[in-house]
């Protein structure tokens, strides 16, 4: 059983990070640690009552496709008319359409909640926000007036609509047309991949459509962005008439079968009506606010459904009886968790998971400081360190989190292996979050050859500055303070000389520097991680008393132990990234 870990969430958020500092920032000068704290338990009590009830079962059963629609699992519909009710919708959005303004970070610890449930369910949501932050920021205020208040309110859902058949992660090859008509447009042609592109939870659904208007240039800088429901919406924002907009097939997929993935039509006759977001030919622009905001959240799914791989793992292991542990003095066999290899399996599960966390969080509040802040400098440097962490908690977080799932069945052995005991769906249901929103390949390209190399690695240099100065100053008397702190600064080391090499290599042959881009992005995560897990530790050494004397002292147990067991692998990853370019590039494509 699912239980959120809403200690851990709040010891990040308030003893790591500091959020309540943010109530400084004007627009969150209402938040405060009491407020956040409240949110994550009332989204404990609902995800832990009412979603996670309707984990299996919606996998088992899955959405369904009629030429009516889609239909979701038993539960789900009733599921979402609470969650609306509940007013979990409105959460980080704009107070002008009903929103509550809340810091990022706070909403990412209640979505990795969510998803930790329920992955399935999580994404309608998920992908209403993303659609809702870009007419925020990019629609007309017509706009804004019309869809807003409903899809804040949850009453409508809202989709993002890119992928087409021949047309994946090659946006420049997007065919779908608009035509131009009196104050809107037509628009004709299939997309596919579209995640809750049609289910029956709500009466509307919002599509974010990328297409390209007649005559506009080839290639990406000839897409627009089009608001396409799927019922016409009338100007007093009354319900008009079915667009020609449907649902034709839902994929069968590997997991999250209780999430409708769709192959959309739009206009098999006179055209699906849209209306043009922004100004001509900038619509990718536009779509990467939904984007940027999506990787996020989907690096946060990564180590969400690993956190409850891992919750369902250590149960796991403290009742199933197999073999008699090294030491133990009682007759009989004993709780596998009294096996040093299975006690190693869950303590790799348990520190990545923290890692993740704590990375994404802070992540999180980046992206706060860099929209809040009062003061420009600030906002220009929080800014710039999120744009460089997004790709990397993204891919990062994860490919974690499939290694996490994967060794959760590992620790349950062959049980692990049959569906009965779910700890398969897991793997099954975290296998795509590396894949959408931009495979982990595409997220390495991004951080080199979009972020390393428009700045020629200042944020970074910054941040591995700032990572050795706070580790140099840490209180370390504690030996897994000192162990975990010295671990990462070989790791900030090795990221130091990484770094340097990919960006010279980069400079004289992009080719160089993304052939080892994916092990340099892995390298930057797991340095990351773990000089966050070593503030952590830090900040458990100074209570060692105390009622929560035994959470402080996991947290230093499982500093140590990444510092031990999984920084190490940052010397590898460093000696890839210098070296290893060669052998990919001089390999002839026809030899693979």
């Amino acid at each position: 059983m699912y239980r959120a870990p809403l200690r851990e969430l709040r010891f990040v958020l308030e003893e790591l990070l500091g959020i309540g500092r943010l109530s400084a920032c004007p627009a969150l000068s209402d938040y405060s640690d009491e407020l956040g704290a409240s949110i994550l338990e009332e989204a404990g009590k609902f995800a832990e009552t009412v979603l996670e009830p309707l984990n299996r079962p919606g996998d088992r059963e899955g959405a369904r496709w009629s030429p009516e629609g889609v239909r979701t699992p038993p539960g789900f519909k009733d599921a979402y008319r609470r969650f609306a009710e509940g007013g979990w919708p409105q959460l980080g959005a704009n107070p002008r359409f009903g929103g509550q303004r809340v810091p990022q970070s706070v909403s990412s610890a209640m979505q990795e909640i969510i998803a930790s449930a329920n992955l399935a369910f999580k994404l309608c949501p998920m992908l209403t926000l993303g659609a809702v932050h870009a007419l925020e920021l990019c629609g007309s205020e017509a706009q804004q007036r019309l869809f807003l208040p409903k899809m804040v309110s949850g009453e409508w859902t809202g989709t993002m609509v890119l992928t087409e058949p021949h047309a994946g992660s090659d946006l420049g090859l997007v065919r779908t047309r608009a035509v131009p008509e009196a104050e809107h447009y037509r628009l004709f042609g299939q997309k596919i991949f579209i995640t809750w592109g049609d289910h029956d939870l709500t009466c509307n659904t919002i599509h974010m459509v990328l297409a390209r208007i007649d005559g506009a240039p080839a290639g990406v800088k000839g897409l627009s962005l089009f608001i396409v429901p799927k019922v016409l919406v009338n100007n007093d924002g009354s319900l008009g008439g079915r667009n020609e907009v449907r649902c034709v097939s839902i994929e069968h997929k590997l997991g999250i079968h209780a999430s409708p993935t769709c192959v959309m039509e739009y206009g098999h006759d006179r055209g699906a009506v849209g209306h043009l977001v922004g100004e001509p030919n900038r619509g990718l622009e536009y779509m990467f606010v939904m984007m940027n905001t999506a990787r996020l959240a989907v690096g946060v799914e990564g180590y969400a459904v690993g956190e409850r791989a891992f919750q369902q793992a250590v149960e796991f292991a403290r009742t199933r009886l197999q073999g008699k542990a090294p030491g133990t003095k009682t007759s009989g066999p004993s709780p596998i968790l009294q096996h040093p290899d299975v006690r190693r399996m869950l303590l790799t599960m348990k520190s990545c998971t923290e890692a993740c966390r704590a990375l994404a969080l802070y992540a999180g509040m980046q992206l706060d400081l860099g929209a809040h802040h009062p003061d420009a400098a600030v906002r220009a440097a929080a800014e710039a360190r999120g744009g460089l962490l997004i790709p990397i908690v993204k891919a990062w977080s994860t490919e974690t989190g499939n290694e996490t799932a994967a060794i959760g069945v590992q620790v349950h052995g062959g049980m692990g292996f049959v569906e009965e005991t779910g700890a398969a769906q897991y793997v099954r249901d975290v296998r795509i979050t590396t894949i959408y929103e931009g495979t982990t390949g595409i997220q390495s390209n991004d951080l080199i050859g979009r972020k390393l190399a428009h700045d020629r690695g200042a944020a970074m240099g910054a941040l591995i500055a700032e990572m050795r100065h706070e580790l140099e100053a840490l209180e370390a008397r504690d030996p897994a303070v000192r162990g975990t702190r010295d671990a990462v600064l070989r790791a900030i080391d090795h990221l130091e000389s990484a770094t340097r090499s990919v960006l010279e290599g980069f400079e004289r042959d992009p080719a160089r520097g993304l052939a080892v881009s994916v092990p340099y992005l892995r390298l930057c995560g797991l340095t990351l991680g773990g000089w966050l897990l070593a503030r952590s530790a830090a900040l458990a050494a100074v209570r060692p008393d105390g009622p929560e004397s035994e959470f402080y002292r996991a947290k230093l147990r499982t500093a140590l132990f990444y510092g031990m067991h999984v920084l190490p692998v940052a010397t590898g990853l460093a000696e890839v990234v210098v070296n290893g370019a060669p052998s990919v590039l001089d390999t002839d494509p026809q030899l693979v």
